[in-house]
């Protein structure tokens, strides 16, 4: 089972995003993210053992947690770069707490062969992978339409747990919550 370490998205972000993504699907054919599967990862497990569920869990409820975080959705970006991307981006603001959550998470389940994170942890909700090399302009020029000033601030919320998810056939499945405080 593929699983990983997550805060969910509030309903009322994940409209202000729906919004937003509805009025750029049509100007480019690339791989959308469902709205209602966008989360914070903490922590990209990967494959688990199933007998090993509880295991995975019991470490996770371990994990040293300071208090809710408040988490704000602002700003959009592309990975490796605008140019030549292959993921478009919403960017994610949580400060030294969420910081502190990804890597208290990531030593606890290293013991447990969890590989660790090469890459500095950069927080985002990925709005679509790009597979191939397509046409963006349109996308392009939707986004630069948006006002000047308004930063793609889609809300603000306050974090009070995180989950283990299963993925599954493009389904994300909480499994555990774990209180952050």
């Amino acid at each position: 089972m593929r699983v990983f370490a997550a805060i969910e998205i509030p309903d009322d972000l994940k409209e202000a995003l729906r919004s937003f993504v509805g009025r750029l699907r049509p100007t480019a054919k690339i791989g959308w993210s469902p709205v209602d599967n966008l989360h914070v990862t903490t922590k990209f497990i990967g494959e688990w053992p199933e007998p090993r569920l509880d295991q995975m869990k019991r470490t996770l409820a371990s994990v040293p947690v300071n208090g809710a975080i408040e988490v704000t959705v602002k700003g959009l970006g592309w990975f490796p770069n605008p140019r030549r991307p292959r993921v478009f981006w919403a960017g994610v603001e949580g400060g030294e707490a969420l910081r502190t959550l990804a890597r208290a998470t990531e030593q606890a389940v290293a013991p447990l062969g969890v590989p660790i994170e090469q890459r500095a942890y950069s927080p985002h909700l990925t709005l679509a992978r790009i597979r191939e090399a397509v046409p963006l302009d349109r996308l392009h020029q939707t986004i630069e339409s948006f006002p000047a000033g308004c930063g793609f601030n889609f809300g603000s919320f306050s974090a009070t747990q995180f989950f283990l998810y299963l993925s599954a056939g493009g389904k994300y499945t909480q499994l555990a919550g774990f209180p952050l405080g």
